[in-house]
């Protein structure tokens, strides 16, 4: 099973009052290994607006690729070069939601699921759940916590007792 980051842009309407618009916007952003950017990590992060990190993965495999061409040093290129498909595999995702939560966009709901149309379907069926019901009386719930045990003072056995002390 995978787990699904669901956002929502900025300005997004509220999940109770859900419409085409609001499901439209979604985005579900799978957790976990991604071969293209394993494959690709430059083109990767450059086709999903990561500016930055498509310069800094591009200078890193150039670094990569000179190191592999010099004279004892292609054990150490080539680590790196691993290295950044390796990282732009396993945190490419992690950037992305990051990048979108910098912009704005909210998390909406985490989700495991197998696929992204099982995780589309709960996640849009909670929708219907949670409809506001005004029939729901509230009560105040604050209870004093005061200690009523007058029989003996102190906790019993060395531990603390109800009101906080010792």
């Amino acid at each position: 099973m995978a787990s699904y980051l669901i956002l929502t842009p900025p300005g997004a309407k509220n999940r109770s009052e859900a419409s085409d618009r609001y499901r439209d916007d979604t985005r579900f952003i799978r957790d976990g290994f991604s071969w293209t950017a394993f494959l690709f990590p430059t083109l990767w992060m450059l086709f999903h607006r990561l500016w930055l990190y498509a310069v800094a993965a591009f200078l890193l495999q150039g670094i990569a690729l000179e190191l592999m061409r010099q004279p004892g040093f292609f054990a150490a290129g080539a680590a790196l070069l691993l290295g950044v498909h390796v990282l732009a595999a396993l945190e490419g995702r992690h950037a992305i939601s990051n990048h979108l939560l910098g912009r704005g966009w909210t998390v909406q709901n985490l989700v495991s699921a197998h696929d992204l149309a099982a995780a589309e379907e709960i996640h849009f069926s909670e929708l219907v759940a949670q409809a506001p019901n005004s029939n729901i009386h509230v009560k105040n719930w604050d209870i004093p916590a005061t200690n009523t045990n007058t029989s003996r003072q102190g906790p019993s056995f060395g531990l603390p007792g109800y009101d906080g002390g010792r």
